[in-house]
């Protein structure tokens, strides 16, 4: 390969993730666009949660790489966290509404929700349905709650089958 063919190359499509909860700016971080099918966003990112940030059954550490599923039709995303090396060290699933990309942007909106998948898959853990709970969704919005208490279902279905498998493939 020549140098004027490594230069011919583009460089890969940046969009910045738009996370936001309760209507306000949750984390604003850069990511690479790794595709869109005009359902499925998927992009690759760093951990941007500023320091180290331990949630007892995982740790996540600058350096740390996500590649995130985000689906225009879903009520989740899906992250697969790699540390710097590239060892798995499992899945981080947001409940969110389903996400839309606007120009250099995919917001989404969190909805409390989450669910971990250890990498050899012994751990499935729900998460943070006490705040879902104290949230006031289901007052707000009692279509969202119902939907985000179903995607949850879902991604530990998903989680405890095949390790979403076939929904990242």
């Amino acid at each position: 390969m020549s140098a004027n063919s490594a230069e011919a190359e583009p460089a890969p499509e940046r969009v910045d993730v738009v996370l936001r909860k309760a209507g306000r700016l949750k984390i604003r971080y850069p990511a690479e666009l790794l595709s869109d099918d005009g359902v499925r966003v998927v992009v690759r990112a760093e951990w941007a949660g500023g320091g180290a940030r331990d949630f007892g059954f995982v740790r996540f550490e600058p350096g740390d790489v996500f590649t995130e599923w985000y689906w225009r039709d879903r009520w989740y995303a899906v992250k697969e966290v790699r540390d710097p090396s590239g060892a798995l060290k499992g899945w981080y699933c947001d409940v969110t509404r389903p996400a839309e990309r606007t120009g250099g942007e995919v917001v989404v909106e969190d909805l409390d929700l989450d669910l971990w998948r250890s990498a050899d898959g012994r751990r499935v853990l729900r998460l943070d349905e006490d705040e879902f709970a104290t949230s006031g969704l289901r007052e707000r919005d009692p279509h969202a709650a119902e939907r985000a208490e179903a995607a949850l279902d879902e991604l530990e279905e998903l989680a405890r089958e095949d390790g979403f498998g076939g929904l990242l493939d």
